[in-house]
């Protein structure tokens, strides 16, 4: 008989708690979005200015992922949203059992959108499902214009691209055209918003795609 291998059966037993985690999402009419980065991309921050700028359109809520500590979902709770932590306690990415874990901590029933800020990483969390409806990279200015050539799989496997930090352009060397075309050579059909959340310049496309998803 052939032996399944064990990465096939932890992928496998994933998907079918993801599917159950979306069952739940859409019994509530809840939009999930899965946002992946590496460390420092600027997640947090965008989750913060996109929750102040969607204030009175949608109800929004979060689900934060990290190794450790409880740092940005105490922030996201400073400006009245609901927020859920899992710390992973080492592990790079979250998975579906986690995030299921924890659902009843949040109130569905009275959101519209819900991000999940997934552990930062560039390579682990797009491999895992979590029930999400949105994928969502981040990839910032100080980072290079060189991460679709490294990291070529999340940029092919989102749905969406913010470039963060465009405040920086300025200051340090990135290719913005040169950049956007890798991307695009990947991925012809993502969505990109190039973005800074502390000048504020590009947030209104960004938020602008947001209410269409949930609308």
């Amino acid at each position: 008989m052939k032996k399944i291998p064990v990465v096939e059966r932890i992928m496998s037993a994933n998907d079918k708690v993801a599917a159950r985690n979306r069952e739940v999402f859409d019994q509530h009419h809840v939009h999930v979005v899965n946002i992946m980065a590496s460390p420092g991309a600027g997640k947090t921050t965008l989750i913060l200015r996109t929750i102040e700028a969607l204030r009175g359109k949608r109800a929004v809520g979060a689900i934060e992922g990290d190794l450790a500590s409880e740092v940005d979902s105490l922030k996201i709770r400073e400006l009245g949203v609901p927020a859920v932590q899992i710390n992973t306690g080492g592990g790079c990415h979250l998975d579906a059992v986690q995030v299921n874990a924890i659902l009843d901590q949040l109130p569905l029933e009275e959101l519209d959108l819900l991000f999940i800020e997934n552990v930062g990483n560039l390579v682990c969390p797009v491999g895992f499902v979590l029930g999400e409806h949105t994928r969502v990279g981040i990839s910032s200015i100080p980072e290079g214009d060189d991460k679709p050539h490294k990291y070529p799989t999340i940029f092919a496997n989102v749905d969406a691209l913010v470039i963060s930090k465009i405040d920086l352009l300025p200051y340090l060397p990135f290719d913005m055209d040169e950049f956007q075309r890798l991307v695009r050579s990947l991925n012809p059909e993502i969505s990109i918003f190039p973005v800074s959340a502390v000048t504020g310049e590009g947030m209104d496309d960004w938020v602008q795609w947001l209410l269409e998803l949930t609308s």
